[in-house]
């Protein structure tokens, strides 16, 4: 198997409403989300996949937690922050811990592999997930010394 990875970064606050300490106060981090592919052949450029389209791929959607609150629907705190709704981000019933955020972006972008959309960057150039492209894993970093993984095995 030949394995890609391509990380990104942003920044992003959560509360946590079920945490017993201080993780129930807004907080934030900056945190890094790696992405891990595979497959068993090279595409037609000799490269698993372009890291232009993972970048195309996750862009506008890690850009929605970027500089963003994550919280738990049921938190009562939700409605005081309703006016900045364009930079909340919501988890229905689920306290936004940094699995909960690597399971969302890994299904988010599974689901992007499995459109078979086309991708256009910013010069007209379109870009595609190979066939038999596979997502092993979504890593996403807390603190220097912590990270949380999903992967669907």
């Amino acid at each position: 198997m030949y394995r890609i990875c391509k990380s990104f970064t942003i920044e992003s606050g959560h509360m946590l409403l079920k945490h017993p300490g201080l993780c129930r106060f807004p907080h934030g981090h900056s945190r890094t989300v790696t992405v891990v592919l595979a497959s068993a052949a090279l595409d037609e450029q000799d490269m698993v996949c372009d890291f232009k389209t993972i970048k195309l791929a996750l862009g506008a959607f890690l850009a929605s937690f970027d500089h963003a609150m994550a919280m738990n629907s049921a938190d009562p705190m939700v409605k005081n922050l309703e006016a900045m709704k364009q930079r909340l981000v919501l988890f229905e019933n689920t306290d936004p811990t940094t699995e909960v955020l690597a399971e969302r972006i890994f299904r988010f972008l599974q689901g992007e592999l499995r459109s078979g959309r086309t991708y256009t960057d910013d010069r007209g150039l379109t870009y595609r997930f190979p066939a038999g492209l596979v997502l092993e894993r979504v890593r996403v970093t807390e603190t220097d010394s912590t990270w949380a993984e999903f992967s669907p095995d």
